[in-house]
């Protein structure tokens, strides 16, 4: 049996993009297993931009990470030793205690997966958190509907790149993305079938949103705030509905300011409704069913940007917040168990 594991900790809460200083990389004891209880070797860790806001000591809709305690965040890993009849050696789950080698947790905190010979870190991804938010957001925030037209902003990032490609397979009219290089706004339009893309690092988002929608849009998919949002008010057509999922942009910026058009809001008679995707559980048997059949049917473009190793989760997670993945970014501590 595993008795000890390798975790990170939150030394100290970052001002701007979390550092190595952020981080303690700590080796402890792991307690004895209680009835119910399962031990994990994970396999696969998430960063999420999510993570960021957590490590700042606010209130907010989820409790902010302690200092000097193991992080968080969602994992896939194999069941090593189990005390629960529901969750037997070999088992996949998945389950909330990333930033780690191994968890001790009880079986009832564990979801088991089949993976039916898709990647493990497909469970963190499209058939994970982020699927299931570019999914409600988009059908039950945003009631797309077809025929409408779409602005979706990190659109190569986990959440946005899927946000388009459901959009476009549930009949949108158009579908533009923006992102960070002429490369990923190249992958936009080759590979995930957006209509067009911007280059925010362009500049002038307020003119390049103009113009790619010269007659707006009805529908935007807010992962950024800021000038984006600010675009997204000034071009989006009247009664049109906002989904606000992220403001990445403001993350690591304490003097980030939010748009000055807001009074665009009330003239147009817009809907900006923020949503966590945990309120939209009802919403999931719908979503495993038709992304399972669009992912199965070749109709989903999906991609993923890795890391290896326990010791790469830092710089993974100051990738995912300055745009260096492409799609899902994910950690790997070890090769999917062969079943």
């Amino acid at each position: 049996m595993t008795t000890t594991t390798r975790e990170i900790h939150l030394a100290q809460r970052p001002t701007g993009l979390p550092g190595p200083e952020t981080y303690r990389f700590v080796e402890r004891e792991l307690r004895d297993l209680r009835e119910g209880d399962v031990l994990v070797e994970n396999i696969v860790l998430t960063v999420d931009p999510y993570m960021r806001p957590r490590m700042n000591d606010v209130k907010s809709y989820v409790p902010p990470f302690k200092l000097d305690h193991p992080l968080d965040g969602g994992a896939i890993g194999v069941v090593v030793e189990s005390r629960s009849d529901a969750l037997p050696v070999g088992s996949i789950v998945r389950h909330g205690l990333g930033w780690r080698e191994h968890a001790v947790l009880a079986g009832e905190y564990a979801t088991k997966i089949e993976l039916n010979g898709l990647p493990s870190s497909y469970f963190l991804g499209v058939l994970g958190m982020p699927g299931m938010t570019a999914y409600a957001g988009l059908f039950d925030v945003a009631a797309f509907q077809p025929g409408d037209s779409v602005f979706v902003s990190a659109a190569a990032g986990a959440v946005g790149s899927l946000v388009g490609q459901f959009a476009r397979l549930a009949g949108a009219d158009r579908v533009v993305g923006s992102a960070g290089s002429a490369e990923k706004v190249a992958l936009l339009v080759d590979e995930l079938k957006f209509d067009a893309g911007i280059n925010y690092r362009e500049g002038d988002v307020m003119g390049q949103v103009g113009a790619a929608f010269p007659y707006g849009f009805d529908v935007y998919f807010d992962n950024v705030g800021g000038d984006h949002l600010e675009a997204a008010l000034e071009h989006i057509n009247e009664r049109g509905r906002m989904a606000l999922c992220g403001s990445i942009s403001g993350y690591n910026d304490p003097n980030a300011s939010g748009p000055r058009n807001m009074f665009k809001a009330v003239g147009k008679r817009l809907t900006l409704r923020g949503f966590i995707v945990s309120d939209h559980e009802s919403v999931r048997p719908e979503f495993e069913q038709k992304v399972g059949q669009w992912l199965t049917g070749g109709d989903l473009a999906y991609r993923e940007t890795t890391w290896n190793g326990l010791d790469a989760m830092p710089e993974a997670f100051a990738g995912l917040l300055t745009g260096a993945n492409t799609g899902k970014a994910i950690v790997r501590l070890r090769e999917d168990p062969t079943v």
